[in-house]
């Protein structure tokens, strides 16, 4: 019952590392956020708006506890925020779990989200110098939990391929 757990900042690679991954090691990858709109047949958009956050974020920890004790060995892929609520950051270290926060810096994360910031409500609003600032104060609150993982991947200035062999060395 393996489970490999990836975290980070939105815009850190986790859906695309993931999804290489899961093809090199044959092992299914299931995206935290899209298994909750499967399970309540509702955007996260949509959750936000019609019931508010902390609903969003009683659902989020229902579904990682339902993926994490099911028989499977899977790739789970945490949203951005995922460890910093409900204490799902102490369920990221323990028997049959990997996790793995793939750590990126500000201008990393600013030169990935900014071209397609439409799509991130969280920045969709933001000026470049306000969304510089936004995911620098996120980060410095998030640190913390994210640094519950057991393991740090960097992204900063690598490829997918070479954050692949990163997180394959990690588990060999």
């Amino acid at each position: 019952m393996k489970k490999i757990i990836l975290l980070g900042y939105m815009g850190c690679g986790k859906s695309t590392i993931a999804q290489k991954l899961s093809g090199m090691i044959s092992i299914p990858y299931v995206d935290l956020d899209e298994y909750i709109e499967e399970k309540v047949k509702m955007s996260i958009k949509d959750i936000f708006e019609s019931h508010g956050e902390i609903h969003f974020r009683k659902l989020e920890h229902t579904y990682f506890l339902e993926l994490l004790n099911s028989p499977d060995e899977i790739i789970i892929g945490l949203g951005g925020g995922t460890p910093c609520y409900a204490n799902n950051h102490e369920l990221l270290i323990g028997v049959g779990k990997t996790s793995i926060y793939l750590k990126a810096s500000i201008d990393t994360l600013f030169n990935r989200l900014a071209p397609n910031k439409s799509k991130r409500p969280l920045i969709a609003d933001k000026s470049e110098e306000e969304m510089k600032e936004f995911i620098a104060k996120h980060l410095f609150d998030r640190s913390f939990y994210y640094n519950h993982a057991q393991h740090k991947v960097t992204v900063d200035n690598k490829s997918i391929e070479e954050t692949v062999n990163d997180i394959l060395n990690l588990l060999a």
